[in-house]
């Protein structure tokens, strides 16, 4: 009996080094590779490069901005073709296209609070919403442990949703004329013609500036000791451009702005949902709640 327990425990020892040798054979069969230097997340480097760029001339220079901006969006189609070409769709990767996302919109939208003070409400509670939907689904997403994407959402969760993030045609759609929208906006903002008093300090001496009053050269010379103040920026943003084409753009991407709301508000939902579900299972795996003796 001894003696046939000594051989199996044997044979066990000599076939454990034969399996981990196997596996030792298997990763050595691999290069290392280097998740941040993946095609994808340099494309994602990129983007912030763009961005941070635009937000440096978003001040003063539109059309150059909006450039940059646009390009900056443009690529998010592209990193996520190359994740699917070159086999590099990681974890990593999706977090790093939808933080650099949810930045570079709250950027532009601050902005915009900030160029119509008016409705300044009305763009903290998009920004919220935006970070707050995307944050609680890639939470909900990761902390699920099925090592899915965020984007894998089924029918029975949300036809929306499933819609949304499997139809590649209708992603782009919406995210593209969601940001269009806002740059719209934002070159609105530099194509009024009038004037704040109340933000001017004039050079004495020189006539009075009027509530609507236009800004031309004229009124350059009775202003300003510091080129940063927020009247020399408004001026600087007066009459840089037609507004017609930015209403328009406005006008048609307005309708697809508020579906992409409406769809933050459905994930925001759905993924607290799944974090309550979540909660309950885990509850449950514990014996919670406790029944207490009477």
């Amino acid at each position: 009996m001894v003696e046939t327990r000594s051989r199996k425990a044997g044979t066990a020892d000599a076939v454990a080094p034969t399996a981990a040798s196997k596996l030792e054979a298997s990763e050595s069969s691999y290069e290392r590779e280097n998740i941040f230097l993946f095609m994808p997340n340099v494309i994602g480097y990129l983007r912030i490069v763009l961005a941070v760029a635009s937000l440096y001339y978003m001040g003063l220079h539109p059309r150059t901005c909006s450039l940059l901006y646009s390009v900056s969006c443009l690529l998010d189609a592209l990193d996520g073709y190359a994740a699917r070409y070159y086999e590099q769709s990681t974890r990593f990767g999706a977090v790093l296209d939808m933080v650099t996302d949810r930045c570079t919109t709250s950027c532009l939208l601050v902005f915009l609070s900030t160029a119509f003070p008016r409705w300044i409400i009305i763009f903290q509670g998009l920004v919220a919403l935006d970070l707050a939907s995307h944050y609680v689904h890639m939470y909900a997403t990761l902390s699920s442990g099925t090592n899915e994407s965020h984007k894998n959402v089924d029918k029975s969760t949300s036809r929306i949703l499933n819609l949304y993030y499997t139809n590649k045609s209708v992603l782009f759609t919406v995210c593209a004329l969601n940001e269009v929208f806002f740059i719209a906006l934002y070159l609105l903002s530099f194509s009024s013609p009038l004037l704040s008093p109340s933000l001017l300090k004039q050079v004495p001496g020189a006539q009075a500036i009027h509530h609507g009053d236009e800004a031309s050269s004229s009124v350059i010379k009775q202003l300003f000791t510091s080129p940063y103040s927020a009247g020399a920026l408004e001026l600087a943003r007066a009459n840089k451009m037609d507004s017609t084409v930015p209403w328009i753009i406005a006008s048609i991407s307005f309708p697809v702005m508020a579906l992409k709301q409406v769809i933050n508000v459905v994930q925001l939902v759905k993924a607290s949902q799944k974090l309550a579900n979540e909660d309950i299972k885990a509850r449950r795996e514990k014996g919670l709640p406790r029944k207490k003796a009477l």
